[in-house]
């Protein structure tokens, strides 16, 4: 791990398993959601109903992610023409 990028990568990594493995259980609602399944009995259908407003996000989530990565991996393209072809002079 001599890449300062692995390292950064792998202390990400290291902070998103711990904060999976301590993640408490909520409910994936907006306070009018809950009000209205709060009158329902049937669990299946409120378990039912978070998962799906979890499956809402990942679209969001993942198209946020794409224009992060394309953007991060693109940055400084042509701005810094003092650097060489290795990019040793970058800050």
């Amino acid at each position: 791990m001599k890449n300062p990028a692995w390292r950064t990568m792998f202390v990400v990594g290291l902070l998103a398993a711990l904060a999976l493995l301590t993640v408490i259980p909520v409910d994936a609602q907006c306070s009018m959601c809950r009000a209205a399944l709060n009158g329902s009995n049937n669990s299946r259908f409120i378990r039912n109903f978070n998962v799906g407003v979890l499956v809402l996000l990942i679209p969001p989530v993942s198209i946020f992610c794409t224009i992060f990565l394309v953007l991060r991996r693109h940055r400084g393209d042509g701005l810094d023409t003092d650097a060489g072809e290795s990019g040793e002079n970058r800050p």
